[in-house]
């Protein structure tokens, strides 16, 4: 299972903190009678990118064999990149023979599914929804910065 949580999910979300998202996942296992092979966590990872540590060790399980499915909570834990998702979806865990389920979004490449047909579209308002979220925080550095507002988490010298 993978579980990933970013800093502006963080803050927010309640529903998306790794607690929350480890027992759906461990609920799905159990229902469903899998076997947990092992958990890797991105705690504080944006999902725009994939150079994550948690993520490159389950690519790296992949690569070993040590692992023939991946579960996460809904796609965007897997990635905010609509392009590098896809190519995830699509290309790489097939190549692997690799079944991926999404939990929430309904996606299980195991199976024939309509909800499967939409996933490239999921995948495409998960990475606008990251980069609304940077402009809106951009906006607001910015408006800070035109009050004269500080904007460091540390003073450089104290008075």
């Amino acid at each position: 299972m993978y579980i990933r949580l970013s800093r502006e999910d963080g803050d927010k979300q309640e529903s998306e903190s790794i607690g929350n998202q480890r027992k759906i996942l461990q609920r799905y296992i159990k229902e469903n009678n899998l076997t947990l092979i092992k958990e890797y966590i991105d705690d504080g990872v944006s999902g725009t990118t994939f150079n994550r540590p948690g993520f490159n060790e389950l690519l790296q399980d992949i690569e070993n064999k040590s692992i023939n499915m991946v579960i996460t909570k809904d796609l965007s834990r897997l990635g905010r990149d609509y392009i590098k998702t896809g190519e995830y979806i699509e290309n790489y865990f097939p190549e692997k023979n690799i079944r991926y389920v999404a939990i929430t979004d309904g996606i299980d490449t195991y199976i024939d599914s309509t909800n499967n047909d939409i996933t490239p579209f999921k995948a495409i308002m998960n990475d606008m929804y990251a980069k609304d979220i940077s402009k809106k925080i951009r906006s607001v550095y910015k408006e800070k910065q035109k009050q004269g507002e500080y904007l460091c988490s540390i003073p450089a010298y104290r008075l």
